[in-house]
């Protein structure tokens, strides 16, 4: 099967995004960690990287984090040391906002940068977390390359993200999907694997998420829906329909496996 094509996003048009309401919209259908399945999802993810029987030095890079919800929450019911390393300054900002004042303030660092080049040295990281944001990132085996760097021999690369699916969207279809998300580009579930396994990482786990995808799409499609008034009063008529075309053009997808979700447990010998 040919390859996926890519698009042609830079992370400036992902921070512009994130940066106005369509950071708002998103924290309104996901919650303030911005992923699918909020905080269960994030305790899923943990307990496979083996974030539970972490020690007090343990530290964790989270790439792409956002508005700092995750960071937040592993800090605190994990006890663990957080840096989350975001490109959108007003995010990593209002992060720091969310973070002031926390019994575990002291174990969270935000920093501003590119997981194509993380602000971190070699070897740095116990573990390298991701909650379906790597598919705003291009090149992922320059990622990949990058999260090998910063992590600790024996470390773990802990991750979800969006994905295609097994079956092939036309590309019509496919353009407005990956248009309206700002995405430039999606991987494959084997794909991520294989990017891992060609670095040399070791491959723990993998997961098919998708139906679990397609059941939050729902969700997110009749949070809008119902939302729909006070998004027209916040942001205009014109950003709701277009949000609402968006949605359920996704909710569609899903749940005809042309789009999907993944998660990821590999290790770093």
């Amino acid at each position: 099967m040919a390859e996926h094509k890519r698009y042609d996003f830079s992370v400036n048009d992902v921070s512009e995004v994130y940066a106005g309401p369509g950071g708002k919209l998103w924290e309104l259908l996901m919650g303030e960690q911005i992923h699918v399945g909020g905080p269960e999802q994030t305790d899923i993810l943990a307990i496979k990287a083996g974030l539970d029987r972490a020690r007090d030095d343990f530290f964790l890079l989270d790439i792409c984090s956002a508005l700092g919800g995750p960071a937040r929450h592993l800090a605190e019911v994990y006890g663990i040391n957080v840096v989350g390393l975001d490109i959108t300054p007003e995010m990593v900002s209002e992060a720091k906002k969310r973070t002031i004042g926390k019994p575990y303030e002291s174990k969270i660092e935000y920093r501003i940068g590119s997981g194509l080049d993380i602000p971190a040295h070699s070897n740095s990281f116990d573990c390298v977390w991701g909650q379906d944001a790597w598919c705003y990132i291009r090149d992922k085996a320059r990622l990949i390359e990058e999260i090998w760097r910063v992590l600790k021999p024996r470390g773990i690369l802990a991750f979800t993200d969006w994905i295609w699916g097994p079956v092939r969207a036309p590309e019509e279809e496919s353009d407005f999907l990956m248009e309206f998300m700002v995405f430039p580009d999606l991987q494959t579930l084997d794909g991520y694997s294989k990017v891992m396994e060609n670095l040399g990482y070791k491959i723990v786990e993998t997961q098919d998420l998708q139906e679990d995808f397609a059941k939050h799409m729902d969700k997110y499609a009749e949070t809008l829906q119902k939302a729909k008034s006070d998004i027209e009063a916040g942001f205009g008529p014109e950003l709701y329909l277009a949000a609402e075309e968006g949605v359920l053009a996704w909710q569609k997808a899903a749940h005809e496996k042309k789009v999907g979700r993944g998660l990821w447990i590999a290790k770093k010998p």
